[in-house]
């Protein structure tokens, strides 16, 4: 009898420093690991063409990677979010999609919105600056306006939303979302008042992203949103950066339209690129602070996603189901039999 080959996963880029969480468990199930750094989709298709199953941090699976790939039978996202991964071709193929259950950073991502959201509206950037050129003057951050009793406005109100809610509550604010995927009753029985996207803009002291990146979402915030905007709001994005158009926010802090931003990504999406160069506008500007997607971060919640999503390929290449699949009821519909 001719021995099986040994199944190979590939992932296709980290930024973890190793991937020897990774590599202990893909071993114990008996797999072989390889590591790449890719940047592009061909880099994707050199990297991973004849993996049995892919794993991917940033580096965009698209639909003419997958469709150069041969044997692929899962692909994992380090994550939540699919959106570097084209799912339909992924389920034209026959190809399961898994991700990482948000609650791996839920609570990270909402303290760093909240982060974000109190050191643009008290202004602790520009006092440290202040501060260390020998400047002691609380006059430095004016004008500075009380959070209790303002209004949080949220766009999308999954579970980090619900999270950052809860904390909105904290400090007194009132707090507004509109999700057009959630009924309004339970909008409401989660602790917001449930409203339209044009409310949401006009009447948030403080507009928080955490939509996902979808073909709707992209530069759902440009321009007209934002000069619809209170001349006082702080807008913060701990979603993607492709859901602002970044020239229209530029406009908008520059002259004025609106009083700050905070970001945790911007649309050019600098992980997702080799080589890549700080000349976005933005970072001329000092009423607007910009951290490199690091909401999610902790060192608890990293080696939870990297384990997590490990996992998922193990568990899918030796048989077994996933914990938390994308696609399988499509998969289920497509290729329907014991192999969806």
């Amino acid at each position: 009898m001719t021995k099986q080959a040994q199944q190979t996963v590939v992932i296709t880029d980290y930024d973890y420093g190793d991937v020897d969480i990774e590599w202990a468990i893909i071993e114990d199930a008996g797999l072989r690991l390889v590591a790449a750094d890719c940047k592009t989709e061909d880099d994707v298709i050199e990297a991973a063409m004849d993996a049995d199953a892919i794993i991917t941090q940033y580096a965009t699976v698209g639909a003419r990677a997958i469709n150069a790939f041969i044997r692929c039978k899962v692909i994992a996202r380090y994550g939540t979010g699919v959106d570097i991964v084209d799912v339909d071709a992924a389920t034209r193929r026959g190809i399961l999609v898994t991700n990482v259950p948000n609650d791996w950073c839920q609570n990270e991502v909402a303290d760093h919105a909240m982060a974000l959201l109190l050191a643009a509206a008290r202004k602790i950037c520009g006092y440290d600056r202040a501060t260390r050129a020998g400047t002691w003057r609380w006059q430095s951050g004016e004008p500075i306006h009380r959070l209790q009793g303002r209004t949080l406005g949220l766009l999308a109100f999954g579970a980090i939303a619900q999270a950052i809610a809860a904390r909105a509550h904290a400090f007194g604010m009132l707090v507004i979302a509109h999700d057009p995927y959630m009924q309004p009753e339970d909008v409401a029985a989660h602790g917001a008042q449930p409203t339209s996207f044009g409310e949401l803009i006009e009447h948030a002291d403080y507009l928080v992203i955490q939509a996902p990146l979808t073909k709707e979402t992209r530069h759902l915030i440009g321009e007209p949103e934002l000069r619809r905007m209170k001349p006082t709001s702080i807008l913060i994005n701990t979603a993607r950066g492709p859901i602002v158009d970044d020239n229209a926010l530029y406009a908008a802090l520059w002259e004025g339209w609106i009083a700050g931003a905070g970001l945790d990504d911007i649309e050019e999406e600098p992980a997702k690129q080799r080589d890549w160069e700080p000349v976005n506008p933005l970072f001329s500007l000092d009423n607007v602070i910009i951290t490199p997607h690091a909401a999610y971060y902790s060192d608890e919640a990293i080696r939870t996603v990297r384990d997590f999503a490990a996992r998922e390929v193990a568990r899918v290449l030796t048989g077994k189901p996933p914990l938390s699949p994308v696609n399988a009821a499509q998969l289920a519909i497509v290729h329907p039999g014991p192999s969806s």
